[in-house]
């Protein structure tokens, strides 16, 4: 058995729900924030048989595209704000991490 933890953007979260649930996979979905872009996505843990493992991946994959964002840099810290004038820039995001680990015991009360 694996446990698959995928982190997705917001927009791409009910459409991925929606297609795991349709596929029969379970998962806890946890809102979470991102580091880089400190803004909200969605990590979905995943139980999955190992035979399974490929299936769900390919949902996710799928599901889950990257995109073009603009965002506005974060000021210098420590130097004049006052003459620092923040360009949007462009990012890619969205798509989604997925770590795929060994479970050794799976017990469901």
């Amino acid at each position: 058995m694996k446990l698959i933890m995928a982190v997705v953007q917001d927009q791409d979260s009910n459409r991925l729900m929606s297609a795991l649930v349709d596929n029969n996979f379970r998962s806890t979905k946890l809102a979470t924030t991102g580091g880089f872009l400190k803004s909200g996505n969605t990590t979905f843990m995943i139980g999955v048989e190992d035979v399974r493992v490929n299936k769900c991946l390919q949902i996710i994959r799928d599901n889950c595209k990257s995109r073009d964002q603009l965002m506005a840099p974060i000021s210098p810290m420590g130097g004049n704000a006052d003459s620092y004038i923040p360009y949007p820039v462009e990012v890619s995001v969205g798509g989604a991490t997925v770590f795929v680990l060994p479970i050794d015991q799976f017990h469901q009360f």
